[in-house]
C-alpha cells in the first residue's frame, strides 16, 4: 500500500485532494540557489558575472519561496574574501522575494561564491531551514583554489574539480560538519529543470545518496545543466519559529555543479 492510498483512506473524499497536494509538496526538496550565468571566464573583456539567488524546488521549477535578504554573501579568490552584500539587488515581486547580483572579475583565479540565507520557516515540516550554498567559477583557466573549504557549519568539499564537466561525468565530494567528515551523511541531488523533463513519479524528483564511512559520495550527472548537491544534517540547537515556539533546525551544505553536453 503506497502513501497516497493511506492518505486517501485517512481523509474524507472532500479533503482528499487537499491532503494529496500537501503530501506531494512535502516530498520536494528545498534547495538554496546561487546560480551564475556562466561557470567559466576565458577573456578579460567579458562582462560581469550575473547571479540569481533564490530558494526553490529546482527539479519541479518551483514553487519559489519568499526569501529574506541573505545574512551573508561573499566570494573567495586568491586567498581574499570580499563581501558582496552591498551589490545584492531585490528581484521577484512583493509576495515572492528573490535576489540577484553582479560581479566583475579582475584577475585570474578560481572564485568561490557563497550565500548564507536567513532561517526559513517551513510550516509543513515544523522546522527552520538554513542552507549554506556555494558555486565555483573558473577564473581564466587558473585552476587554483577550487578545492578550498569556506569553514561553513556544514559543507561539501569537492573531490572532483567542480567546473568544466561533461554530462556523464561523476562528481565526488566529502560531507563535512565543522571541518570533519560525516560518515554515512545523506545527500540530496536535483537537476535545475529547464522544462524539458517531466519526472515519471515523485521519487525521481530528488535523487538521494548516502555517503560512505569517510563521508565521501559520488554521483554521475546524466544530463547537461545545473545540478544541486545538498548535504543535510539536524542542528544541535533550536530556533524560535514565527509561531513563538522553539523548533528544530535543518542545516544544509550545498554546492552547484554545471555539466555540459559534449559537442
Amino acid at each position: 500500500m503506497n502513501r497516497f492510498t493511506v492518505i486517501k483512506q485517512a481523509c474524507s473524499k472532500t479533503l482528499y485532494a487537499c491532503c494529496l497536494l500537501i503530501a506531494s509538496n512535502n516530498s520536494y526538496a528545498h534547495f538554496q540557489e546561487i546560480i551564475p550565468d556562466r561557470d567559466f571566464l576565458n577573456s578579460d573583456r567579458q562582462q560581469p558575472l550575473n547571479f540569481a539567488v533564490r530558494f526553490t524546488h529546482p527539479m519541479t521549477q518551483g514553487p519559489v519561496m519568499d526569501m529574506l535578504k541573505p545574512k551573508a554573501l561573499s566570494v573567495l579568490s586568491n586567498g581574499t574574501h570580499t563581501d558582496l552584500l552591498p551589490s545584492l539587488k531585490a528581484a521577484g515581486n512583493a509576495q515572492i522575494q528573490q535576489w540577484s547580483f553582479a560581479y566583475q572579475v579582475t584577475e585570474p583565479g578560481d572564485l568561490l561564491f557563497f550565500v548564507e540565507p536567513q532561517p526559513y520557516w517551513e510550516e509543513s515540516e515544523a522546522k527552520m531551514i538554513i542552507h549554506y550554498a556555494k558555486v565555483i567559477v573558473d577564473g581564466y583557466g587558473d585552476f587554483n583554489g577550487w578545492d578550498q573549504n569556506l569553514d561553513l557549519p556544514v559543507e561539501i568539499e569537492p573531490l572532483t574539480r567542480p567546473y568544466s564537466l561533461w554530462a556523464g561525468n561523476a562528481f565526488r565530494g566529502i560531507v563535512k560538519v565543522q571541518g570533519k567528515a560525516v560518515p554515512f551523511a545523506e545527500v540530496e541531488v536535483e537537476w535545475r529543470n529547464d522544462g524539458s523533463v517531466t519526472a515519471p513519479t515523485d521519487s525521481y524528483i530528488t535523487q538521494v545518496i548516502k555517503a560512505d564511512a569517510n563521508g565521501t559520495f559520488s554521483y554521475v550527472m546524466p544530463r547537461a545543466g545545473w545540478w544541486g548537491f545538498a548535504a543535510l544534517i539536524d542542528a544541535d540547537y533550536q530556533l524560535k519559529a514565527p509561531t513563538g515556539k522553539m523548533v528544530p533546525v535543518e542545516l544544509g551544505g550545498l554546492i552547484w555543479i554545471n555539466a555540459k553536453e559534449m559537442q
